[in-house]
């Protein structure tokens, strides 16, 4: 019985891929490079700041869109809204500031709730943060696509395809390694800083001087939407203000990624991350206060259907009118549409929107190798890769967000709604476990100076708590029914899978655990060497040769009887050559070959259930690729079924053919 195996081919081919692998990613770092790897905090704002500080590029559009649905006077309110989300976002970011200092080790929120609420908690928060973050790269990337779109028209209706290119680019980026992203994302995130920055400073001068402008939506009349005809009035008009609340909180998201990542800052870890926390903070807060603030001055009208919700003089738009994202807008009209501060600016906010992925990149594969080491996932996630960068779980998370990008095709108003649920959860669950901590804490401690310090702490994550989980509960309100059903659902999925993971885990350590009397009853009685034979060649007698070597209990050569005249022609030949082993003929009424083979070892298993069965399967090497297909592949059938034969291993005969030979000397000399 032969296998046809390919090695020369196979090493070949993997020549090849491990060469385009490290033109893609660099040459591999050995394990005490780590330390290179480790971020002052000009790389580490932004890489880990780049999510929240690009919410400022979509989390405006989002609150525009959800207030026209009350008309044109509801957008006016648009700066209120942005404040209170602005509050929340200061006061998250005071909280996580006492996480990064507490617990430092980089579990953040996953490790705050497990250690101080449990672990079924750890899991709910671990769950809802795995996919947030493929829901961040999914949006982000959507986003950017449409920025592009709009800097370049003919890309209209391409933004998918767009947006799956970036995630492919960003997830080879970032294979290269944590540092070497770093040094790619750093310039153009502090060219998107001074770019809203600066915008914001030109637009308060002009509102000053009375020079500022109008948008070119400014004069569009809004329809209202059925059910708010009234404007805010009423508790329509009030859930409306919450659901736009709900949906400007996004800006929110990101933030606890730096909680996440303190391992890959330098030392002082902790507080050069509380310090990159902060900076977070005020930036994020200053330029979404900007962008709002002049959407307002200028007139900025934004709607989820601009067709059919705007009028110009009582007509309706024309149906391809495309409309241009907040930020576009507010250039278009502060510098003029074509000039080139306009193009910088939207370039700039496309790139950054691109990179606030690789927040996500960042802190999905560690939060995942985490969960790995502690049995939740599987333990490929657990390592680092050849570059020092989680690379399984890069690709997991690019491989996540694709099929969100695919699925909505690529629409950030849809993937939206689904988002910032997760980020909610793990914020509330996370201050909550704060709270138990300080609390916990407070009853060891005597000294003053130091029991205030935890004191002060523990009101800030208290407030934390209030804040997000109000915050929370207006999301489920307002967006359950919009679509965070669906992220709700994926986030139950994903707890399930990682609980079952952790039991499997367990279940097999248990059965695999070696106890004190387990080494006597691993050894067999005897063992017996088994023989697949289907013709009398030379594989055939090498594999005699071997397993007469191994000195078995009992040695038998077997062959399926498929033929009659091959049948007969094999006992011949065995006969002629004189071997010194039994050849046994099962019989196989129906044509097949496996099931006789299995019935003739499991009868030999029932009569001696303590003894080993060894199989030896004698192995065509071949040198290319279509001989595997042109030989008989009945053994590799036979090989893989007898894996789940307790009491039976395998052993495989190799036996080089002349092509496999050819092959190696060619690959010498290549």
């Amino acid at each position: 019985m032969t296998l046809p195996r390919g090695p020369t081919t196979v090493t070949r081919v993997l020549n090849f891929f491990n060469a385009f692998k490290r033109v893609l990613v660099g040459r591999p770092f050995r394990s005490d490079k780590l330390a290179h790897t480790l971020l002052p905090k000009r790389i580490a704002l932004p890489i880990f700041a780049s999510d929240a500080l690009s919410s400022v590029a979509y989390a405006p559009d989002e609150i525009l869109l959800t207030l026209a649905l009350a008309g044109v006077a509801a957008v006016t309110v648009a700066p209120w809204v942005g404040a209170a989300v602005i509050v929340v976002l200061i006061t998250v970011v005071a909280s996580y500031r006492q996480n990064v200092h507490a617990y430092p080790s980089g579990g953040g929120d996953y490790e705050i709730a497990t250690t101080n609420l449990g672990r079924f908690a750890g899991l709910t928060v671990a769950s809802a943060l795995l996919v947030d973050y493929v829901l961040t790269v999914a949006v982000s990337m959507s986003s950017a696509a449409n920025y592009l779109a709009t800097a370049v028209p003919g890309m209209h209706g391409t933004q998918a395809l767009i947006a799956v290119v970036g995630v492919v680019v960003l997830a080879l980026v970032n294979l290269r390694g944590i540092r070497e992203a770093g040094s790619v994302f750093a310039v153009p995130t502090y060219i998107f800083m001074v770019c809203i920055l600066g915008m914001t400073a030109v637009g308060l001068f002009q509102a000053v001087s009375g020079n500022l402008g109008r948008a070119a939506s400014a004069d569009f009349q809004i329809v209202p939407a059925p059910g708010f005809d009234q404007g805010l009035v009423g508790l329509a008009g009030g859930f409306l203000l919450l659901r736009a609340f709900s949906s400007g909180a996004a800006a929110l998201t990101g933030v606890e990624a730096i909680s996440n990542g303190v391992p890959n800052f330098r030392k002082p870890k902790s507080k050069n991350a509380a310090t990159t926390l902060l900076m977070l903070g005020v930036l994020a807060a200053c330029m979404m206060a900007g962008i709002l603030y002049l959407a307002n001055a200028t007139g900025v009208h934004m709607a989820a259907d601009p067709a059919g919700e705007f009028r110009v003089n009582g007509h309706p738009l024309p149906a391809d009118y495309v409309q241009n994202p907040t930020i576009s807008q507010i250039a278009a009209t502060v510098f003029g549409a074509g000039s080139v501060p306009f193009f910088i600016i939207v370039a700039a906010t496309g790139v950054i929107l691109v990179f606030a992925s690789n927040t996500a990149f960042n802190g999905f594969p560690v939060l995942a190798s985490i969960l790995a080491q502690d049995g939740y996932l599987p333990r490929q996630l657990r390592t680092r890769g050849d570059r020092l960068a989680f690379s399984n779980g890069v690709l997991a998370l690019a491989a996540g967000a694709l099929v969100l990008i695919i699925a909505f095709n690529a629409d950030v108003t849809k993937l939206i709604q689904l988002y910032i649920v997760g980020v909610f959860i793990s914020f509330t669950a996370s201050q909550l476990g704060m709270i138990r901590h300080w609390t916990s804490l407070l009853r060891t401690v005597k000294e003053r100076g130091v029991k205030f310090r935890m004191i002060r702490s523990r009101v800030i994550n208290s407030l934390g708590f209030l804040m997000t989980l109000t915050v929370l509960i207006i999301v489920l309100v307002t967006k359950f029914e919009q679509g965070a059903w669906i992220a709700l659902l994926a986030m139950v999925v994903l707890f399930l899978i990682m609980w079952s993971i952790r039991a499997h885990y367990v279940k097999v350590a248990k059965e695999l655990a070696v106890d004190g009397d387990a080494a006597p009853r691993a050894l067999p009685a005897r063992i017996h060497a088994l023989i697949l034979v289907s013709h009398v060649r030379k594989p055939v007698l090498r594999a005699l040769a071997f397993a007469r070597a191994s000195r078995p209990s009992t040695l038998e050569a077997i062959t399926v009887d498929l033929d009659p005249v091959e049948t007969e022609q094999t006992i011949a030949d065995w006969d002629r050559l004189d071997m010194p082993v039994p050849l046994t003929v099962l019989a196989s009424p129906y044509r097949e070959t496996l099931m006789p083979i299995m019935n003739h070892i499991k009868a030999m298993r029932a009569d001696s259930p303590r003894d080993l069965i060894v199989v030896y399967i004698p192995e065509y090497v071949v040198g290319k690729w279509w001989e595997q297909l042109v030989h008989n592949q009945t053994a590799l059938r036979i090989k893989t079924r007898l894996h789940f034969e307790p009491g039976v291993m395998v052993a495989s005969v190799p036996w080089q053919l002349k092509s496999s030979e050819d092959s190696q000397k060619y690959q010498e000399l290549s």
